[in-house]
């Protein structure tokens, strides 16, 4: 009786967004689960450990990338400005930005709150002088900015390719709402993952060791727990896949049985074979990628990309607000 009221308890506590977006996910037809619900504090941490993989490149290139640019990026930010990172994660690529620039404050912003303040802390330490303002959110939807860097500048640090997890319509969407969050002569800073061989995109998506294999299988394990699930874990398997048609890898959830299992009390089939789609990772040439940031209220001024033109560093310029007549 009393682990079924625990239970209970923990799923009522449940954030109400990860709960309607998995029921929605789940009766939808494919089904699909947004990518952000990845990051529990498991998965943060089994996604950090995606980063070190030989087959991840991202996060080595891009972080090589802002070591050798750091000169230019010192020159082109603005003074005194505040550094607000979407999605910071661990931060790990933060300090090479820090030191290039010398910001007036800092404002990480992320969805795993436990995880945010472990980061945070860390580099209060390794930079004692800079004010550190977490913000737990979801930038997916309105984020409030600290009232303390309110008349700075802004300089929005959004790494990692993430912006390639949105479809384009919700990229635009999301490029918009930054526009407006940091405000008139904000600047921007977006990684944005190149198109390239399925042989190189494929592999970074599905390695050897298997570990984003259990990254992508930890959201049925957190929809469990969380959710009052039943789902079978051991009866999926990740898969990853190259949408020539869309440039972007897809991850998918896929049923090896026929399964049932409840949600939240609520019942769900699945045949083997079936999916469900769990991360987009969109990849974008120079040509899109320019479309793409002025779509949404950017102007890119600025870009470096490595040896190899896989990884795309863009900086960007808020465009006027066009004012109603």
């Amino acid at each position: 009786m009393l682990k079924q009221e625990l239970e209970d308890g923990q799923a009522s506590l449940a954030d109400p967004h990860f709960r309607s977006d998995v029921l929605t996910g789940l009766a939808a037809s494919p089904r699909a689960i947004p990518a952000r619900w990845f990051y529990d504090r498991r998965g943060s941490e089994l996604f950090e450990e995606i980063t070190e993989l030989p087959e991840y490149y991202p996060t080595r290139t891009e972080t090589a990338l802002l070591e050798s640019i750091a000169g230019d990026l010192g020159d082109l930010a603005a003074p005194n400005a505040a550094v607000v990172e979407f999605g910071s994660g661990s931060s790990v690529k933060t300090p090479r930005l820090l030191r290039a620039i010398e910001p007036a404050a800092y404002v990480p912003i992320d969805i795993s709150g436990e995880f945010l303040r472990h980061s945070a802390a860390q580099l209060s330490q390794a930079f004692p002088g800079l004010p550190v303002y977490p913000v737990e959110a979801d930038f997916l939807r309105p984020v409030p900015l600290p009232e303390q860097v309110t008349t700075l500048p802004k300089l929005g640090f959004f790494p990692g390719s993430t912006i390639g997890n949105m479809n384009a319509w919700h990229a635009v969407d999301l490029l918009r709402a930054m526009r407006e969050w940091l405000g008139e002569g904000a600047r921007l800073l977006i990684g944005m993952d190149r198109v390239k061989s399925p042989e190189i995109l494929v592999p970074a998506y599905d390695d050897a060791a298997g570990v984003t294999a259990a990254f992508n299988l930890n959201l049925l394990t957190r929809i469990n727990r969380e959710l009052d699930g039943t789902i079978p874990v051991d009866a999926f398997r990740h898969r990853a896949i190259w949408n020539t048609d869309y440039a972007r890898i897809e991850m998918h959830l896929e049923a090896q049985r026929n399964v049932d299992f409840t949600v939240d009390g609520r019942p769900f089939t699945m045949a083997a074979g079936e999916t469900i789609h769990t991360e987009n990772s969109h990849k974008y040439g120079p040509n899109g990628a320019r479309q793409l940031l002025r779509s949404g209220g950017w102007t890119p001024i600025e870009q470096w990309t490595d040896e190899k033109d896989w990884f795309a560093l863009i900086l960007c310029e808020a465009q006027p607000l066009r004012r109603a007549p």
